[in-house]
């Protein structure tokens, strides 16, 4: 099997997901194989049995917890360049590293990898819903413009359309603690906002390489369910507009959050 030996996985487990070790499994079954290890702050024998299962190493984050202070831990413990925070309840296609390889291979360095993905519900991968279009139509500038600062900041100024959980992260470039910790939904359009200001390129791979879970359970679906979502959003796209034009944005923005919504 074809190796990758400058890459991690690591796998952020929380409590007693359902879903761990179907992750754990598509992380493990990828045609480039590369480190895997397991961070969590809330250990318990349900982790470490799959942990034993799979000989995977376990860390755990004793000190300050939040999700983004688990991802900066769990980015913490690895001993490479390349690294993709694997959420618990996701699944990888079995050519996603194998894509982010090919690309490193062809000189593509970068500051982050991203890939499409298809959204899971109810077990099932769904057609791509509404949301997923238009993410996909604001991403396409950055198959041209790789490497524009002004571009990327156009696109995250209309929405946050990079998925969190497959991206593959260059540490060279965005250091030990990457993930900015301010926020509770957002920190990754935060921490993309942040990135988007460095030099190098924001590599698009515009092929769906991962299947995101939703469902009730998950963090985003209590963050959306409590309005911090929609608070974050609007802190957000004031950033980037005038007050009365990012509150004119977020009557259209707010609409697609419905997508994490679970039908009975």
């Amino acid at each position: 099997m074809r190796e990758f030996k400058n890459h991690t996985f690591v796998i952020c487990a929380y409590k007693e997901s359902q879903y761990l070790e179907e992750c754990i499994k598509s992380v493990l079954n990828q045609n480039v194989k590369s480190n895997v290890i397991i961070s969590t702050s809330t250990p318990n024998e349900y982790i470490n049995n799959l942990a034993k299962k799979y000989d995977i190493p376990v860390f755990i984050n004793e000190g300050e917890s939040g999700i983004g202070q688990d991802w900066n831990f769990g980015i913490s413990k690895v001993e490479t360049d390349y690294l993709t925070i694997a959420h618990q309840d996701d699944i990888y296609k079995q050519n996603y590293l194998e894509e982010i390889v090919n690309n490193l291979e062809k000189g593509n360095d970068f500051i982050i990898a991203f890939t499409d993905y298809r959204e899971i519900k109810n077990g099932k991968e769904i057609e791509l819903t509404k949301n997923l279009k238009i993410k996909k139509i604001l991403l396409f500038p950055l198959r041209i413009f790789k490497k524009s600062k002004f571009v990327r900041r156009r696109v995250l100024s209309l929405g946050t359309p990079i998925c969190c959980p497959s991206v593959t992260i260059n540490k060279k470039i965005t250091g030990e603690n990457p993930y900015k910790t301010e926020l509770k939904c957002d920190l990754d359009w935060d921490t993309w906002d942040k990135m988007s200001k460095y030099d190098g390129r924001f590599l698009y791979i515009p092929k769906e390489l991962m299947g995101h879970r939703i469902h009730e359970q998950s963090e985003t679906s209590n963050l959306i369910e409590n309005n911090i979502r929609l608070e974050e959003d609007l802190l957000m796209f004031k950033r980037y507009w005038p007050e009365p034009i990012a509150k004119f944005i977020m009557k259209f923005y707010g609409k697609a959050i419905n997508t994490n919504k679970i039908d009975n």
